[in-house]
């Protein structure tokens, strides 16, 4: 393909994860018709071109968020379809985070949507994605990890793959974590408060100095500096 070729497709590629963006903050009416330019545009872009991983991943981004304004079998629909992106993303690019990732969320929102018990193959398939998650990038899913673990509720399990991704840096803020209901288990347990407080940064005591110091006095840096 042309360099001029290649640059359209990725205008036409930009021009698809807009609409997807504009879609997520619009009204259904309108998002769904952004939503369907958006997926034409995807479609456009996998032709012959080797940004089909990103184009494949993109569109089943778009899919998982349009999952969350339908219900019932719509949500489901979409949300098998997310999953099948992501998963022909990764035949393209086995190491793809994002579509791993995504896609243990795709499977686990289906699994809630159909009220599935938690070893429901549904299940299994996300945790397979959040291990292949966890292979590519060390910690990146342990949250979601933690999530079914507490689902589950081997709670020890969770506490493991919560600090595992606190000890990373990528874990959620305290609010969110205590806001998570597939978490709802821990909560009762000593281990969960204590891990939470280690994510609240404490305020640092005020030296001497600083208490002491005026606004009109000039710190020693700034003394020697007229010097």
């Amino acid at each position: 393909m042309s360099l001029l070729g290649r640059f359209t497709k990725r205008q036409n590629l930009d021009s698809a994860i807009k609409k997807t963006q504009q879609a997520r903050n619009s009204e259904e009416a309108l998002a769904d018709g952004l939503f369907k330019s958006a997926y034409q545009e995807y479609a456009e872009v996998l032709q012959n071109d080797s940004l089909r991983a990103d184009t494949l991943y993109h569109w089943g981004f778009a899919l998982l968020h349009q999952a969350k304004t339908k219900t019932d079998v719509k949500a489901a629909a979409l949300l098998q379809d997310a999953i099948s992106k992501f998963a022909f993303c990764r035949l393209l690019n086995p190491d793809y985070l994002g579509a791993a990732i995504d896609g243990g969320v795709a499977y686990m929102n289906l699994a809630r949507l159909n009220q599935a018990k938690i070893d429901d193959p549904l299940y299994v398939g996300a945790k397979q994605q959040f291990d292949t998650a966890n292979r590519i990038q060390k910690a990146s899913a342990s949250y979601n990890l933690a999530c079914l673990h507490a689902l589950k509720n081997d709670l020890t399990a969770c506490q493991k793959a919560l600090e595992e991704a606190r000890n990373h840096g990528m874990v959620p803020s305290a609010e969110e974590i205590r806001s998570d209901p597939d978490l709802a288990n821990a909560h009762q347990q000593a281990w969960f408060g204590e891990f939470l407080e280690t994510l609240t940064p404490k305020a640092e005591p005020e030296t001497p100095s600083s208490q002491a110091r005026g606004p009109d006095d000039a710190s020693p840096a700034s003394v020697n500096s007229e010097n």
